[in-house]
């Protein structure tokens, strides 16, 4: 438990799902990006997160795609993998469906759309993590879930969940999140679910990002994120100030759709979505492909 700790420490990327024209998985330009991580010095890649498009990838495709990212990885970085939702049983239903085989670790969402209290979130964790035959990250994304994991019930999920090891945290709150980082047990992970936050994050004492940014610049990202780790804030912030532009263009109309553009014009990945995302439009497309020559 230790050890997986300390390889999740840095910056993990959310590694996009590419579909063909047809609307089929494109394992070719999927492990096309995943080289293009690994070569960029990340330290771990997750696999079906918010990027990886996973509510609209079948239940089959899921264990596809797991599957050929742990053959084509072969072990050169940690693989973490998106499994949540909001129905504790089919959370757990799907823990016992997957191979668990080259995996290091899962990313759980806070449940969404039925808004449960705190109390129901945390019984919701802890059940997830004791059936979970790997280590447990939760995930707070409030602006995508209505629902969010107070800063209390994180710390009560590190102190009584011993499975649980870190909070992917995309509340946008920096006083939510330094309140976790104040009173956190030493050994509990905090990374950054927004890129265009995580220096501040770093300054307070966070252990890393899971990336959006880094599907497209992976170096460059994690160059920032070991400065910050490293406590050269003048090197992390030049390259934070360098890339905040194409940060917040990804954005501009949603993601994945963003970042899907971006990979198409590094002719690393078509920009090809499933429905109700859509590709970005021409105005972001151009002003996407302006950026992308930093």
């Amino acid at each position: 438990m230790k050890n997986i700790r300390s390889k999740l420490k840095g910056t993990g990327v959310a590694i996009v799902s590419p579909f063909k024209k047809s609307g089929a998985l494109d394992f070719l330009a999927y492990e096309k990006v995943m080289n293009h991580i690994i070569e960029g010095g990340c330290e771990f890649i997750v696999v079906l997160g918010t990027t990886g498009e996973s509510p609209t990838v079948s239940k089959e495709e899921k264990k596809e795609l797991i599957k050929f990212s742990v053959e084509k990885n072969k072990g050169r970085v940690p693989l973490v993998v998106g499994i949540g939702g909001n129905s504790t049983s089919e959370v757990i239903a799907a823990l016992h469906e997957t191979s668990f085989k080259g995996v290091d670790a899962i990313l759980s969402v806070c449940p969404y759309y039925n808004k449960p209290q705190q109390e129901g979130i945390f019984r919701h964790f802890k059940a997830v993590s004791e059936e979970s035959p790997v280590p447990l990250i939760v995930y707070t994304v409030p602006g995508r879930t209505a629902s969010n994991i107070s800063a209390s019930t994180t710390i009560r999920l590190a102190n009584e969940c011993e499975n649980i090891i870190g909070i992917k945290e995309a509340s946008g709150s920096i006083d939510q999140i330094s309140q976790v980082l104040k009173n956190r047990p030493h050994n509990f992970l905090v990374l950054s679910g927004d890129d265009a936050l995580t220096l501040s994050l770093l300054a307070l004492g966070a252990d890393g990002v899971i990336s959006v940014v880094a599907n497209v610049f992976p170096s460059e990202f994690s160059e920032l994120v070991r400065a910050g780790l490293k406590g050269d804030f003048v090197k992390a912030r030049e390259i934070h100030f360098r890339l905040l532009d194409f940060m917040n263009s990804l954005f501009a109309d949603g993601s994945p759709a963003g970042v899907k553009a971006a990979l198409e014009i590094k002719k690393l990945a078509g920009n090809f979505l499933r429905l109700p995302l859509v590709p970005v439009n021409a105005t972001t497309y151009k002003l996407i492909q302006q950026l992308i020559k930093l």
